[in-house]
């Protein structure tokens, strides 16, 4: 029976930090939020960089770029300087 008592509460647990980390991980996907949302209020967006003939730098590499740690702070960022009021992330 303490076998199971320890089993329930090392679950419950980690379904308690999981649940606390998932806000956090959330909030890293800034990028596709804002895509998204401007795709829907600007229909420009659908092309990969791939279909292309010059080759482009990349969005790690843009993001880097402009020193941000992770291309959702990219997302974030465009959002505040784009001019549509469509575009955010919390």
């Amino acid at each position: 029976m303490k076998s199971m008592r320890a089993i329930s509460l090392v679950a419950t647990l980690l379904i308690l930090v999981v649940a606390l980390a998932l806000p956090a991980f959330a909030a890293k996907n800034c990028w596709g939020v804002v895509t998204s949302q401007r795709a829907v209020a600007e229909g420009d967006m659908g092309e990969h960089s791939s279909s292309f003939d010059e080759p482009r730098l990349g969005l790690g590499n843009v993001a880097r770029l402009f020193e941000f740690d992770h291309i959702s702070e990219l997302g974030t960022f465009l959002a505040t300087v784009d001019g549509i009021e469509a575009t955010g992330c919390d």
